[in-house]
């Protein structure tokens, strides 16, 4: 006779989400293109949505951080994610972006060495310390000074690499209060993405 899993099935949504034919066209029609790439709807975005002014902002500033091409990489800026959101205890953040940073590292664990431990998952000089600036930014920022960004700079990052890495920092530590404020629990999608 097979165990019974003793974890309480969790629900995903502590406040009620609204149904995709009540929402504002522009964001239905940024959660069906979602729903088409990736197959499935993330939490997140059912969430946000019963606050349409809020999943705009929200989008919009996501967006800016992290679909840019220019200086740090695609898989390093979802690094950053997975870090930053380890630190701050987020389970839907550290799901859905490990899932997304396998992805685009085309590496079936470094999510889960850097959700764990970044400074143990043998990352390159350059990125270790960009997660530890991230890092920094996300726990200690009112102790981030120039020792901090002359560190980054001998790691070969611009000024504007300096900015993307704190303001990605900055913005999902944001996200991560939200995430565990309202109890958002990753999709079971995320948990296999990556990993074949």
């Amino acid at each position: 006779m097979a165990a019974e899993s003793s974890r309480e099935a969790p629900r995903p949504f502590r406040y009620p989400v609204p149904e995709l034919g009540s929402l504002p066209e522009d964001i239905r029609a940024r959660i069906l293109a979602v729903q088409e790439k990736a197959g499935f709807v993330p939490n997140v975005f059912l969430l946000l949505a019963r606050r349409p002014e809020e999943f705009r902002a929200f989008v919009a500033y996501h967006d800016a951080l992290m679909e840019k091409r220019e200086g740090l990489t695609a898989a390093e800026r979802e690094m950053i994610v997975v870090a930053v959101s380890a630190a701050h205890g987020c389970q839907y953040c550290v799901v859905a972006h490990g899932a997304i940073l396998r992805v685009r590292a085309k590496d079936p664990v470094v999510a889960d060495l850097v959700a764990t431990n970044y400074r143990k998952a043998g990352l390159p000089a350059r990125q270790r310390a960009m997660l530890d600036y991230a890092l920094k930014v996300a726990t200690q920022s009112h102790l981030v000074g120039d020792e901090d960004h002359r560190a980054l700079a001998e790691a070969g990052f611009t000024e504007d690499e300096a900015w993307d890495i704190g303001a990605i920092a900055a913005f999902f530590s944001m996200s991560n209060r939200l995430a565990n404020a309202t109890d958002l629990r990753p999709n079971a999608e995320f948990h296999m993405l990556g990993r074949r």
